[in-house]
This record gives structure tokens, sequence and C-alpha cells, in this order.
């Protein structure tokens, strides 16, 4: 007489091993990603799984090899968010979402060019904590104790009512000392102070006339001019603060995609800055969504058991959710490291096919194949391959 089963397992021994053995999809209701492994609809928001306690917090990272598939999925990610009502703020450093802002009726905002924007929140405390991470940023290096000294003077400084060109109002305290010929504290913040001002960064978070007053649903902040230039991180890390706000408004629940992470992630500064907003997240209503490339841009945040590395590392791992498309066998090493997979999720990542992702929300994993439906057509930009493949 044969037994009818050989072997037997329970869920958390599926689990220990980082199978996908429930891949079902996360059972959550809405317009499907694509396919769960077992062929059943795929269905994704941060703020559904949060309610549904399949995460514990809203952030999100995307990332794979370049044409994989991660544009793709991000862009029908924030399609089904906006149709939700949800608003979304997309840091664009490259122009990749005008196709996306176009579907929508709306033009994408080049900083710079069509105005200024203020980066600075009402709560004192963040503005100040914001001021630091952009000088630090911006000069290359940490802040002695009397820079720390001096922007805590000229910060109390402003009245009351804080003028909406926070940074000038800064800088007109300090300019006089430029043309000292001996260091201070005072003359080397006034020069920092000079480029946001007069200099390379001018008109982004600086200029003539009011500030920009984002509106709507969708609103793609255009960095391409920054994107081959050393103010990349400074701007990025600007248009972040400045987006959070307007996420955040009147209560709402929002997506912030911020392409190109690395300049944040390798910016110690600022990645400083990002860690204290990330906690934030639940709070504010607010998904930040990090796009990454290659996973040694990760590497290069800093030396192997260095602090700043750490520190990326860190914020990358507090993502609840992560959809990661394949990777080659050196990309999924680090991805592996940096995000504490396992040796089989590690595995899976080399073997993924094009359009296809493992995603990892809460203690779940399934591996997903995305399809695009006729509606996201409208506003990806996918080669005959990833068509061909959708469609299989």
């Amino acid at each position: 007489m044969s037994r009818p089963w050989t072997h037997w397992s329970t869920s958390n021994d599926l689990y220990s091993l980082r199978l996908p053995a429930h891949d079902a999809g996360t059972g959550l209701i809405g317009r499907p990603l694509g396919k769960a492994l077992r062929g059943f609809d795929f269905v994704f928001d941060s703020f559904d799984a949060y309610a549904a306690g399949l995460v514990s917090n809203p952030n999100m990272i995307v990332a794979g090899s370049i044409g994989a598939g991660k544009s793709t999925v991000v862009k029908m990610l924030l399609d089904r968010a906006l149709v939700r009502g949800r608003r979304v703020v997309v840091i664009d450093p490259k122009g990749e979402y005008q196709q996306l802002a176009a579907s929508y009726g709306v033009s994408p905002v080049t900083l710079g060019r069509d105005g200024w924007c203020s980066p600075f929140p009402d709560d004192d405390r963040e503005s100040r904590n914001l001021l630091r991470a952009l000088v630090a940023s911006a000069q290359g290096s940490p802040l002695t104790s009397d820079q720390h000294y001096v922007i805590d003077e000229v910060w109390q400084q402003l009245p009351a009512s804080r003028p909406a060109r926070v940074l000038r109002a800064l800088y007109g305290q300090l300019e006089t000392h430029i043309a000292s010929a001996q260091y201070s504290a005072q003359r080397s913040l006034a020069l920092t102070l000079y480029r946001f001002i007069h200099g390379d960064l001018a008109g982004l978070f600086d200029g003539d006339g009011d500030p920009l007053v984002f509106s709507g649903r969708l609103i793609v902040l255009d960095l391409s001019v920054q994107w081959s230039s050393n103010s990349l991180s400074v701007a990025a890390l600007s248009a972040v603060a400045a987006a959070q706000q307007v996420v955040a408004t009147e209560g709402e629940l929002g997506y912030l995609v911020l392409d190109e992470a690395w300049a944040l992630l390798s910016d110690d500064h600022a990645l400083r800055w990002l860690q204290g907003s990330w906690k934030l997240a639940r709070s504010r209503g607010l998904s930040h969504i990090l796009v990454l490339h290659r996973w040694t841009d990760v590497a290069a945040a800093g030396d192997a058991g260095s602090a700043q590395r750490e520190r990326a590392q860190g914020l990358l791992r507090e993502c609840e959710t992560a959809l990661l498309f394949r990777q080659p066998p050196d990309e999924a090493r680090e991805m592996s490291v940096a995000l504490g997979l396992h040796e089989r999720e590690e595995q899976y990542l080399t073997a993924l096919p094009k359009g296809a992702a493992l995603v990892r929300y809460g203690a779940f994993r399934s591996v997903v194949r995305v399809i695009p439906d006729d509606r996201d057509r409208r506003f990806i930009d996918t080669d005959s391959a990833m068509r061909d493949h959708a469609a299989s």
C-alpha cells in the first residue's frame, strides 16, 4: 500500500526556504499588474497592502537591469494609483515620464525654466534640517561646528512670517563675508548659498516672483538638465523635499517616485536627511518609490563596512515592498547583500525572464509576469520583444 504523499511541509517551512508557494497573488482588489506564478491576477497598491496587513510601511523599491521592465511597471503602478484618486509626484532626471504626463493632459515642469519651487516645509525644525543637508551636499563635506552655529543664528534672524525666498534671505545676511580674504564659517556658507542664488543652482529653488504652486493629481518634475552635472544630488534632494509637501497636503494618500535614486543614496548628506523623512512616510500617507538600475551604484555609496554603506542598505531594507527584475550574476550578488536576500531569491534574479519580477511584500513573495493592458500601452515605452512577451 503506497502513501499518496512523500513529503509534508507547512507554509512556515516553505517561507523559510523563500519559495513562492502561496503565489496566487496578494488577494487585493483592483486592476492587475500581471499574473502571479500560478496564473492568478497580481494586484498591488502600497496603501491597500498596508491596510490589509501585508506590509508595515508603504515604501517601495523597483530595481532591474536596463530593459528588464522596471519603468513599465512603475508607470503601471502610478496609473492605477491615479485612477484611484491618489496623488503622484515624479522626480524625473531623464525625461522618461513625458508620455504618462501627456496621457493625463499634464506638462512636465522643468525647474529653472518654468519657475522655481521652495523646498522648505512649514515645520521649522524640518526646514532647518533640510537646510543643513542642502549645504553639506552642495559643499561636499559635513558641516563644521561653526557652520552649524552660524546656520542656527541666521535662521533665527528670519522674520516670524518666513519669506518665500528663504535661501535668498539667508544669503542676504551673509553675503558681505564673501569679500573677506580670510576663511570663516560665515564666508563658506555664503559661498555655498551663492550657488542657489546666482550660481549653477540658480533658478531651481530660488528666483524672482512667487514660487510655483503645484496642483493636480500628477506632477512631473523634470531634472534632465541636471542629469549629467555634479549638482544632481542637490537638485534631487531639494525636489524630493518640495514634492513631499505636495503629496502630503490635505491628508491625501500619494506616491513620490524618485528615479535614478542612486543620486541620493550615494550622497551621504542627502541620505541622512532621507532616512529621517522615510520614517514619517506612514504618518504623511506617502509612499516613496525608489527606482534603481544597477546595484553596484548602491555599493558605490561607501566602502564596505562604512557607515554610509550601512545607511544606504538600511534604507533599502526598510522598504517593505521590492519589485526586483532580472539582474546579471554580479549585480544579483550586490542586490542580495543590499537587501539581505536568501540564496534562493538571488538565484531567481538571474533566471527571471524579461518582463517578470520577484516581488517581496512583507513576509510574502511572488513571481509576477508583468502584463500591460491596452490602457497601459498609451504611455509605456516597450519594445516589440516586451509586447510579444506580454501577449504570450
